[in-house]
Formats: structure tokens, sequence, C-alpha cells
């Protein structure tokens, strides 16, 4: 193996070296050649990964696998004060990380401090949840035996991230796995692997013990996963990117019945219905839409509005649309930063360049600007087809595709024409409509006149091809341990 021990890396110097895989409690410089991570704000080297073979990675998955029998020992007590250690050294250092996440994500330094505030709290909420793990004591109903039942770890845990959260999908995956008692291998989105080496380094200062949490940087990814899901001490995989890859990885994780936990992709419908106020509906959209500039599996994706309210309401955001400032992600000034890549930022293009060839009325934006750096401008676009490949994808980027509709079950006949059922938003006055409406729509979450789900105390999740499983609230612990029923005559 041609892995080779590294002196100790600062997080605080992550941007502008090389950085290297975290195994076993060390900075580890791997043989896969290196590879750059590029600033999307002008395309230039942030820093340089030395990747690791699919070889060397079995270093982190022994790491893990040494750690795991002590650290599932550990009382809850002392995970829980752990986990909350990391939350307080993330708190103190929120303003650090969230420029870290700008420079590799490009967001803009507004929606990397939410994201890094959203980050840390996970260990908060996990460290009070490591204490609550359920457990039932009960009679049988013929009187013979007691049932005795607990949730035990369920070993070596591997995570697997995406590049549009790349602190929090990390937090979201990390702290309820230790929590239950599991120990993890992490592998990062390769275009933005920073945020997640932060972390670990927040890690290790509070004193969780090696082996605990390693985080490794693929030469491949494909091969990697799949190698060390092909290891019989990897118990769990935990993923979060499309459903295309999502499917790949539960064919591989069923040749060994793997613990399988899957947020995939997204199309969500953004109802406003007549009798809505249009004041918050507005705001809703905006945070709904173009938060982390439209690149998140949760974005409104699906603009539908009844008619009768929906020239006000286009009109509106329209304005608010062409409001928005676009620009680097550390001006303080901008609400809108480049794509991560120059190949998400085509994508985007050229799904509105079909929508507008298809018949789609072009509001705002749609050209892409001349000059360096990986921008989109906030685009709108109204009168889109429904069965449109725009309306159709995720778009994940700051376009908004508007489709108007007349009664009340056409718009929810629009709502659930879709594979993904991840999140949906509905805005709407009445009660007993907000809540009729809110039962039929067909995903794990519904925003009812809210353009915000998220939340670590809540289980977040979907239906149909949008996942499996749930993550954060207790659900989310669960997910990363296995029911142990104990029969007993003993009283």
């Amino acid at each position: 193996m041609s892995t080779t021990l590294v002196p100790t890396l600062s997080r605080h110097d992550l941007a502008g070296g090389e950085v290297t895989s975290y195994v076993g409690g060390q900075w580890l410089r791997g043989g896969g050649g290196d590879r750059p991570v590029l600033n999307p704000v002008d395309g230039s080297v942030l820093a340089t990964v030395a990747t690791m073979t699919d070889e060397e990675c079995d270093a982190a998955v022994e790491a893990a696998a040494q750690a795991q029998q002590a650290w599932a020992a550990r009382p809850a007590r002392e995970r829980g004060e752990l986990l909350r250690r990391v939350w307080e050294i993330l708190v103190a250092e929120t303003e650090d990380l969230a420029r870290l996440i700008t420079l590799e994500n490009g967001k803009s330094l507004a929606d990397a401090r939410g994201e890094a505030a959203y980050a840390a709290e996970f260990f908060r909420w996990f460290a009070e949840e490591a204490v609550r793990t359920p457990g039932d004591m009960r009679r049988s109903p013929a009187g013979k035996n007691w049932i005795l039942v607990s949730h035990e770890p369920v070993g070596v845990a591997l995570l697997v991230t995406p590049w549009n959260f790349p602190a929090a999908m990390a937090t979201r995956k990390i702290a309820p796995a230790l929590a239950a008692g599991c120990t993890v291998v992490l592998k990062p989105a390769m275009e933005t692997p920073l945020a997640a080496l932060y972390v670990a380094d927040v890690v290790r200062e509070a004193g969780i013990p090696d082996g605990v949490v390693n985080v490794v940087l693929p030469r491949g990814t494909g091969p990697a996963v799949a190698r060390m899901m092909a290891d019989p001490r990897v118990r769990a995989i935990s993923f979060t990117g499309s459903t295309e890859v999502g499917k790949i990885l539960l064919e591989q994780a069923a040749k060994s019945v793997m613990r399988s936990s899957m947020e995939l992709g997204g199309n969500a419908p953004f109802v406003v219905l007549e009798d809505a106020d249009l004041d918050a509906a507005v705001e809703g959209f905006m945070l709904a839409k173009f938060r982390n500039g439209g690149s998140a599996c949760t974005a409104a994706n699906r603009i539908l509005v009844q008619d009768g309210v929906a020239e006000e309401f286009v009109t509106r955001i329209q304005q608010r649309i062409e409001d928005l400032r676009v620009g680097p992600g550390l001006a303080e000034e901008t609400q809108v930063g480049p794509l991560v890549s120059a190949v998400e930022r085509d994508r985007v293009a050229d799904l509105v360049d079909r929508a507008v060839a298809a018949g789609a009325t072009l509001r705002v934006g749609g050209t892409r600007p001349e000059g360096d750096g990986y921008y989109y401008p906030p685009t709108l676009l109204d009168h889109v087809d429904p069965a449109s490949e725009l309306a159709t994808t995720e778009i994940f980027g700051p376009v908004a595709a508007v489709t108007r509709f007349g009664t009340v079950e056409e718009g929810l006949a629009l709502a659930n024409d879709s594979e993904a059922g991840l999140v949906s938003y509905v805005y709407t006055g009445g009660l007993e409509q907000a809540l009729a409406v809110s039962r039929r729509l067909e995903s794990g979450m519904v925003g009812l006149n809210c353009g915000l789900v998220s939340d670590p105390a809540a289980p977040f999740g979907g239906s149909k091809e949008s996942g499996l499983g749930r993550e954060g609230a207790h659900e989310g612990m669960l997910e990363f341990m296995e029911t142990k029923y104990v029969a007993t005559p003993y009283a």
C-alpha cells in the first residue's frame, strides 16, 4: 500500500494546500493521484486532494471496525457529551466553516452561515437523543415468557454525501450514527471535500476516539464505494444523492442484505391556491426556490399556481427574482452565487434552453453570462408544459418553472404526477382545505404555508422514488440500530 502518514493538518488551512484522507485519527496521503478542488467563482484551484486507491480505502473500514466494539460499549451519556462538545466547537467556529463552505461550493455567505449552524445543530440534537434509546419489557400473551426489546448499534456504517450541503449532509449522518453507537466511514463529494475534513478535525479535537470517524477521498467513487460495501464488516449504507445512483447502491446492498438509508432526488411542487395569502406565498416561494441557489433536494421545482391568482403571483415573484444580487459568495451583498461546477451550470442552462424552445415564456434571466465562474442568472419561466423535461427533471439551480392550473383537483393531479415524493409545498387559506390537500399530497414531507421544512428535530425523508428511511428526529438514530428481542421466563 502506498498510503503515507502526513503531518497533522489544521482545519483552518484546508483551502490553499494539499488535503488528504482522515483514517484512524491520522491524515493519510493516498497513492491514487492528485485531484483539484476548484473555486466556482473563477475556476481556480482551491486545494489539491491526494486521493486513495480502492485498496487503500480498506484501511478506513479496518479502522472503523477496530473502534466499533469499544465505541458501542461506551455509555450513552459519554457518547452524548462528546457529541455536545463537537456542537460547541462548531458553533464557536460558525464563521470559519461558513467561509470554507462558500469557497468550495460557491453558495452565498448568508446561505453558508445557515448551513454551518444547521450542521452543528445535528450534533446537539443527537447528543440529547443518544441517551433516549427506546426499550420495552412486557409479558407475553401466553404468560410463559417476558418479552425484552432493545435497540443495538448495527455496526460500521458507510456514509456517502453530496456537494450541495457539504457540511450539513455529513453531520446529519455522522451525528446519529455516533449517537447510536456506530463507527463510520464518510465518503464526501469530491467537488466539496473540505467541509467534511473540517468536521473530522473538530471530531478529533472534541475527544472522540480514533477510528470512530473516518473520511476517505477515493480516486474513483463508484469502485471505492462498491468495494467498501462488499466488506462484511460494513453493515449499513446511508446515501444522499440522485435516485439513479441510489438504485445502484440498493442493488449492491442487496447482496449482503445491508441496512440501507436513501435520501434521493426530489421534484417538489409548490402549489399556490386562489385563497392563499400571496404575501406569505411569495416569501415562502423565494425561500423554497432560491435558498442555496436552488441547489437543494427540497427546492421548489414545479411552481403550480391556480389561474385566479397566477398573473399576480408571477408578476410579484418576477420582481423579486429581478432584484436578486448575483456575485461571488464571499461578498456580503451576494444572494445567489455560482453553481458548484461548469458541468452543473451547463446542465441547468440546457434545461432552460430546451424549455424555451418548447414554448415556455421566458420572463427573467435565461442567458448564461460571459466571463469566469460557474454563474447562471436567477431565471423565471412561465407557461411551462408539465410534461416537459424542465418540469420532470430536478433542476438543482436558480430556475423557477411556473405551470398554471384551473381547479384544486387539477393542481393536486399535477403535484402528484411525479416519481419523486420528497417534499411538497402548498399555500392556501382555509384550514379544512389546507389539511385535506396536505393529506393528499404524495410526499414524505409537506410545507403547509411554509417554505422551509428542514429541521434536525423533524423526520426528513420521502416517499416513492425519493428514498428509504428518515434522517433527523429520533428516527434518524434508529436508522443505525437493530431491534433485538430476548425471550426469558425470568421475572
